[in-house]
């Protein structure tokens, strides 16, 4: 039996999240269909990050078993069978042992506003057209690398058995008509990085003072946050693995 990593890109807005659910339309749904129709034989992937319904993905990894000899045109063949809003990037040969999601040592994420109306941005970014106080806003993200204890930003329900992560990046970047945020951490919480957004907007709307963002992360009451912000600008940019377990098989596109 052999173990793969496959690497994927997606965009999240047809689909009810990425993880497998009864009744639903997923895009890990999609990808064991595929896998399942070329191999001839039952395949169930595990994935390495689970994304929310409407969010995209440029990056993101399942692992699958299977006994099988790969097919010489892996590649084609797989994305040939998926939807155009699913690519298949790179599949790769692992130990018996390796976990996508547990052999993760961390995830990039990105959420994108733009500040006009822009037609081609509707399904890739949150339209956000008001006047912001641009030093705020990074003032805040720059507070949110000092605390380790997410449990505001984490929605109910969540079966996790910790809340604390370790924040590596934390940034807002402005450029032409987009406003930016990159986080990256060695793990996330469900719906961390929208309740993020979400709470430092308010801080550069100037509904919250950056005491109150301090006091609202020390409460650890979600109901502090707010996770209104739209799925679509949300990106999970990379997932990253320790150096040497990826090895690339090299196939025809």
């Amino acid at each position: 039996m052999n173990r793969y990593f496959i690497e994927v890109a997606y965009k999240g807005a047809q689909y009810s999240g990425f993880q497998v659910q009864e009744n639903a339309h997923t895009v890990q749904a999609e990808l064991d269909h595929a896998l399942s129709l070329l191999f001839r034989e039952k395949i169930v992937s595990t994935g390495s990050s689970r994304t929310d319904a409407g969010v995209n993905a440029q990056q993101n990894f399942l692992h699958f078993d299977t006994a099988l000899p790969l097919h010489p045109q892996f590649l084609y063949k797989v994305n040939a069978i998926l939807p155009d809003d699913i690519v298949l990037k790179g599949i790769y040969h692992v130990p018996a042992d390796a976990h996508s999601r547990f052999a993760a040592l961390g995830r990039s994420y990105e959420y994108t506003i733009y500040t006009r109306k822009d037609p081609f941005m509707k399904d890739r970014g949150y339209f956000f057209p008001y006047k912001m106080d641009i030093a705020a806003l990074k003032a805040a993200a720059a507070i949110i690398k000092e605390y380790s204890d997410f449990t505001t930003f984490s929605k109910r329900n969540t079966q996790v058995k910790t809340f604390i992560c370790a924040i590596a990046q934390s940034e807002w970047t402005v450029t032409d008509e987009r406003v930016v945020y990159n986080v990256s951490a060695n793990r996330f919480l469900r719906g961390m990085v929208r309740g993020l957004v979400g709470t430092m907007l308010r801080v550069g709307r100037g509904k919250l003072s950056l005491e109150e963002l301090r006091l609202a992360i020390e409460s650890k009451d979600c109901t502090n946050a707010d996770f209104a912000v739209p799925p679509q600008g949300l990106f999970l940019m990379k997932v990253a693995y320790p150096d040497g377990l990826l090895q690339q098989i090299p196939f025809d596109r």
